[in-house]
């Protein structure tokens, strides 16, 4: 049994985890790397490993850092399946074409300013006939059903509450009279919020696969703060006419924000000011959680049977067209414009930050988490001027960090998480977080479980199980 980590090891994007075992290569995520376009554009293009090779891949969940460079596989030869939940396999579909889509208009974008430069142009890292191939490679699963991938190995999803359709990975493996186990994390959600179910109790396993994202720190903000918060926002911009721009993953983050600036809005809390919900992929992946209410939690699965639709209101409007996303840069406010992408890597979000950010009336809210050299860190971090579209553009514009927005596990659900395996696993590889969350979070579960062997792997290690 060997684990090879080909991504989202000491970092936050790009998950992919290469499994050997029972004489099967399996693939663990296949995530799009986020961050400098050269390291971006290198690691998206060679993945580390032979596609060719690889017998299948489980995707726990369809965010583009765990599912986006799917179609790279197709593209270099990847003949298998990719397994999913029923949910992620129609989100993941509808994700994989939006992001081709985006970066060939990114590149367009970008080519025609660096061609008046005589710089080099960049090429998509796929085309959409490369995301038709690779989706006609899905096979779709039920929560806990088992998948036999070849003589030796099976697998199955266990809810892993971070977005619809997204799953832990309980891989079992049977060779030779031996049996062993392994957990892959995904990304955990949290107790308690809106819309999904909580996580499901992790299975036993041997090997445990652990995410870090949130690994050194707890989600501070109480629900009284962000409300505070979203009363002194919804006020500024109403008092200078202004906007709040909220960069937003299209799915998971944005149907979240619309149910929670729903209900502030029938407590009396805020008022309903224009809320343009600026992604054509938003609004789609919006009607796939509207088929899926078998996963909502109980809550949201009454407000469902009650109003016939949780995200929508008559202040709420879904924008489609480019020509009505244009319209939104001259508008004038107070209104709140939530688009993607939600770390500001690519899509609509750049064309309003790049008509606001300037403007010292204007708001930026942050509702995730941002990766380091993205865009949306740089906001976190106030730079004087910011890069959009390659152009250093003067930050003025008042940036608002929401912290506890945050769908993944904080430091002690994830420690919670561990201590719920029974017996303990015997190794655990702490994955997809910045150096310091991994490093932090490992050092914590050490202390608590010392003969367990916790792991902090870097780019390209393999280890030999």
């Amino acid at each position: 049994m060997k684990l090879s980590f080909f991504g989202a090891a000491r970092s936050v994007t790009g998950s992919r985890h290469l499994l050997e075992a029972g004489g099967v290569r399996l693939l663990l995520d296949c995530g799009l790397f986020q961050g400098h376009r050269h390291d971006a554009d290198v690691r998206n293009h060679d993945l580390g490993f032979d596609p060719r090779s690889l017998d299948a891949v489980l995707l726990s969940h369809a965010h583009i850092d765990h599912s986006g460079a799917l179609p790279v596989l197709s593209k270099q030869g990847f003949k298998g399946r990719v397994y999913a939940t029923d949910a992620t396999c129609d989100l993941a579909n509808l994700m994989l074409q939006d992001s081709a889509k985006v970066q060939e208009q990114d590149c367009g974008y970008i080519n025609r300013k660096e061609r008046r430069r005589g710089r080099h142009c960049r090429a998509p890292y796929y085309d959409t006939d490369d995301v038709r191939d690779i989706v006609r490679r899905f096979s779709s699963l039920r929560y806990r059903e088992d998948v036999k991938i070849g003589r030796h190995l099976s697998a199955s999803f266990h809810d892993a509450g971070h977005i619809l359709g997204s799953g832990a990975v309980h891989i079992n493996i049977h060779h030779k009279g031996l049996r062993t186990s392994l957990l892959f994390s995904g990304d955990l959600g949290r107790r308690g919020m809106p819309i999904l179910r909580d996580p499901d109790p992790p299975p036993p396993c041997d090997v445990l696969i652990l995410e870090s994202t949130y690994g050194d720190r707890l989600h501070e903000q109480d629900a009284e703060e962000r409300t505070r918060m979203a009363q002194d926002l919804f006020a500024h911009a109403i008092a200078y006419r202004s906007k709040i721009i909220v960069p937003a993953f299209a799915i998971g983050r944005t149907q979240d924000l619309v149910m929670r600036i729903k209900e502030l809005v029938r407590a009396g809390t805020v008022p309903p000011i224009p809320i343009y919900i600026d992604s054509p992929l938003a609004s789609k992946a919006t009607d796939i959680f509207r088929a899926h209410p078998d996963l909502f939690d109980e809550e949201t699965f009454r407000t469902f049977l009650q109003e016939g639709d949780p995200f929508g209101a008559r202040y709420i409007r879904y924008v489609s067209t480019p020509e009505e996303s244009k319209k939104l840069n001259d508008a004038k406010g107070p209104c709140v414009i939530i688009a993607s992408s939600g770390m500001c890597e690519g899509g609509r979000v750049l064309h309003h930050l790049k008509h606001a950010v300037a403007d010292p009336a204007n708001v930026i809210a942050i509702v995730g988490f941002q990766a380091e050299h993205t865009l949306g860190r740089k906001l976190v971090e106030r730079w004087d001027t910011v890069p959009i579209f390659g152009i250093s553009t003067p930050l003025r514009a008042r940036v608002v960090v929401f912290n506890g927005f945050s769908a993944h596990a904080d430091r002690n659900d994830l420690l919670a998480y561990v201590r719920a395996i029974t017996p303990l696993p015997g190794h655990i590889f702490v994955v997809h977080g910045e150096e310091k969350q991994s490093l932090s979070l490992a050092a914590a579960i050490q202390a608590e479980h010392a003969k367990v062997d916790v792991t902090v792997p870097r780019q390209g290690a393999t280890y030999d199980l």
